[in-house]
């Protein structure tokens, strides 16, 4: 695919953007792209950032800084410098806005950065002296001289305390350099120090750890100098610098920075003794693009805006994200309940939200997004209907199974029809008649011999109905527990959470005074069904008798057959035998048992009947179908002036929690309009020759390509490009101003100030591909932009 060409104008616009939404406080919720710069104190790291910008850095060792310090590096017609501090993310109200107004008494050109940084950690300290603080100080410098870059720089690494930082800021140090670190769309520029041996530092360790497969780390060699020439400790940090010893994806780079002798020579004079550092002995052999301050700046700018091209479209998602869940705490919190119009508004609303979700939870219509999926079983608690529809056809096979003191079985050996699963025990039906002859003989009254008390049978029912009244509470506490269940999650999903406490214990004491009634029918129910006479005019009960009386004759006429007979005749169904009617006739006069169905049926339909009781009369409406009417508005009219007030009162810690979010949202807002605007203005494409590497490549760690002598050199050209400017480039201003910031960082922001940038005052991009054309012999000079060079690169390579 072709790529598309971004002027500089459209650079410069893209990292001040960027540079805006983090000078807003954007990078307290969601994390920008970034270059971070680290390294242990004696690196060297505040030589890099001085020869990169050219103003002088602090450089006095054993000095800990407790902050990060943002550099804002802008290209512009002359030269302005600005500071102020961006204050952290535990910084509110009066102790935020005097960061945000803070100037330095000392002139950071004259006085020095030291001076500032002192007056800075002063201002910090405010109310409180910390650790370690979130807050950044902010220095953008603007100059015919700057590239356009922004880099944070972290306190430098140490392993012991001094005078000037205790042993303790060891770990505080550490602990702020890799949270920086573990942002993954931070890329480190790891500064080492060709003084030390490589792995005796500190940064290598954490960098690796923090970017294990080298994705986003670029590494900075320092002080090649100090190495004896010819030695093979130059050999090793000349080879680690053209990324063969330890392979970056960004590869490495090596600056020589001014010696303590070279201490007061100028810009000028450092980059010359540089460039003929790097043009002798053994670091001759380097790449030019990956060696020298010049180089550095172009391709430290080229990483940044490539991580940052690459990096929008999931940082727009997550903006997006954070917004919508700023939204959503917002909405939990509720409006402002300030006064009491307020509070009975905000009540009538909750009560209607609350009123509607229970009726579709116990219509069984769950139509809310707060009833979840169907396909998931994640909301089944709030599906109070379902809950209650499962628990009482558990009840039903409960009685079915288990609801009789005994299960009479015909005999012994004849338990075919018997539930294993039924808890209740087992006893013969000839046993169970003796047991019941024994209670007629020692309970007669004036009924003729060969007859019974009718009043056993009300004894018999009642001892076999002994289970209901257990299986009938476990209901009850069961369904109990599920509507307070649900009723508990509908309040937290309406109401505000200061208001949640004090709702569900209105609304759950409103349950358990329903509950009074529905233990009440309860026991109506288990006296009705089992404490009186057995009553029923059920034609079912007529039928099931005569039912069991059929089979129980037939297997017992049967039983007698078989025993004169023999079982054999019974096996051919064509069969005859002789019978002699008289013997015949003498075996079904031997007298069955007493006639039981008429108890045993009697007590199914109760049972049957009990089911139907509770699940209409007392669990429906008793309980689920009042549910509805607990917190209706006319409820809530009738509250008194301090009922409203106990109930839907603000908490101080509510109204600062909603100002937090207030806040938060309206900066990611407008730091999304930013951004979707830099996405629908152009349409960014990749350089060929260089993979940015995003979160998602993160985690599936692709594997390190290797590249060809041709792929290397065009990928080395975006790693370095020359700072030489082409002449023909220069008399071309590009349109710049592509893109509108939508809120600058600070009115006194230089770069608010600096939006007429022409095209001479740009670093160019189109030159690097121009030197390219020139090394090769007997090939004619084309001036063509980087980003079509690389284009061309990999089709070359295909073919």
């Amino acid at each position: 695919m072709p790529a598309v060409e971004i002027s500089m104008g459209d650079h410069r616009n893209l990292l001040d953007i960027i540079d805006s939404l983090r000078a807003q406080g954007f990078s307290r919720y969601v994390d920008l792209p970034e270059i971070i710069v680290c390294g242990d104190q004696s690196a060297g790291k505040s030589s890099v950032l001085e020869a990169i910008s050219g103003m002088q850095f602090p450089t006095k060792d054993g000095l800990c800084t407790r902050f990060a310090t943002e550099l804002v590096l802008r290209r512009g017609h002359e030269k302005g410098t600005n500071v102020l501090i961006t204050p952290g993310q535990g910084r509110y109200d009066k102790e935020k806005e005097d960061l945000e107004r803070w100037q330095p008494r000392a002139n950071i050109d004259e006085d020095g950065l030291e001076a500032v940084t002192e007056e800075a950690m002063e201002a910090m300290r405010i109310p409180v002296a910390r650790k370690f603080y979130d807050d950044i100080l902010r220095i953008e410098l603007t100059g015919p001289n700057q590239p356009h870059l922004t880099m944070v720089d972290l306190p430098g690494l140490f392993r012991a305390g001094n005078k000037e930082q205790s042993d303790a800021d060891v770990d505080t140090v550490r602990s702020m350099v890799e949270k920086y670190m573990a942002r993954p769309r931070s890329i480190i520029l790891a500064v080492v120090s060709a003084k030390n041996e490589y792995v005796l530092q500190e940064v290598t360790s954490m960098a690796k750890q923090a970017d294990p497969e080298g994705l986003r780390t670029m590494g900075l060699v320092t002080k090649p100098d100090t190495l004896d020439v010819g030695s093979d400790p130059e050999g090793y940090w000349v080879r680690l610098v053209q990324n063969t010893e330890v392979e970056l994806r960004l590869g490495w780079h090596a600056l020589r920075n001014r010696n303590f002798e070279q201490r007061g020579s100028t810009s000028a004079e450092r980059d010359a003794i540089e460039e003929h550092f790097f043009s002798n002995g053994i670091w001759n052999k380097v790449n030019p693009s990956d060696c020298g301050v010049a180089a550095l700046r172009t391709r430290l700018s080229s990483v940044l805006k490539d991580q940052i091209l690459t990096q929008l479209p999931s940082l727009v998602r997550d903006v997006e994200n954070n917004v919508r869940q700023c939204t959503e705490k917002l909405d939990r919190l509720g409006p402002i309940r300030t006064t009491r119009e307020e509070q009975l508004n905000y009540l009538l609303q909750l009560s209607e939200d609350y009123t509607s979700l229970m009726k579709q939870a116990t219509d069984g219509a769950y139509a809310d997004r707060f009833f979840g999926s169907r396909k998931k079983h994640d909301g089944y608690p709030m599906r109070l209907r379902a809950v209650v529809q499962n628990r009482l056809i558990e009840f039903r096979q409960e009685m079915l199974l288990n609801g009789q003191s005994q299960r009479i079985i015909d005999s012994e050996s004849e338990d075919g029809d018997e539930d294993v699963f039924s808890e209740s025990p087992r006893i013969p039906r000839s046993q169970y008649v003796e047991e019941v002859a024994h209670r007629l003989k020692y309970s007669r009254g004036r009924e003729l011999p060969g007859l019974f008390n009718a009043l056993i049978v009300g004894d018999l029912f009642v001892d076999q109905c002994e289970p209901w009244r257990n299986i009938a509470r476990a209901l009850v506490e069961d369904v109990m527990e599920a509507v307070l269940q649900m009723t508990q999650l509908a309040i937290q999903h309406v109401a505000a959470s200061d208001v949640v406490a004090e709702l569900i214990k209105v609304v759950h004491t409103k349950i358990e005074e329903i509950k009074v009634g529905l233990d009440a029918k309860i026991e109506e129910l288990l006296v009705s069904a089992t404490e009186q006479h057995p009553i029923t005019y059920n034609r079912q009960l007529t039928e099931n008798v005569q039912k069991a009386q059929q089979a129980r004759h037939k297997r017992s006429i049967k039983k007698l057959v078989r025993k004169t007979f023999g079982s054999q005749n019974f096996d051919d169904v064509e069969r005859k035998i002789s019978l002699n009617p008289v013997q015949f006739v003498d075996l079904l006069a031997q007298g069955l048992e007493p006639d039981m169905e008429l108890f045993g049926s009697s007590t199914a339909v109760a049972l049957n009947r009990f089911i139907d009781d509770v699940s209409v009369l007392a669990i429906e409406n008793c309980l689920i179908g009042k549910l509805t009417e607990l917190f209706r508005p006319r409820r809530i009219l009738k509250m008194s002036p301090e009922d409203i007030s106990r109930l839907a009162g603000e908490t101080a810690e509510s109204s600062v929690e909603r100002n937090r979010l207030f806040e938060r949202r309206k900066i990611l807002e407008a730091g999304l309009r930013s951004l979707n605007g830099l996405q629908k203005q152009k349409q960014f494409v990749h350089p060929a020759g260089w993979d940015p590497v995003s979160p998602e490549d993160m985690e599936n760690k692709p594997s390190k390509p290797t590249l060809s002598s041709e792929s290397a050199s065009v990928a080395s050209s975006i790693k370095g490009p020359s700072s030489v400017m082409n002449s023909q480039d220069e008399a071309n201003p590009p349109l710049d101003g592509d893109f509108e910031l939508a809120d600058a960082p600070r009115n006194g922001s230089l770069m608010a100030q600096e939006s007429h940038i022409t095209r001479d005052e740009e670093w160019d991009l189109a030159s690097p591909s121009t030197q390219v054309a020139k090394k090769g012999k007997g090939k004619k000079k084309v001036t063509r932009h980087l980003w079509e060079e690389l284009d061309d690169a990999p089709k070359a390579e295909q073919n």
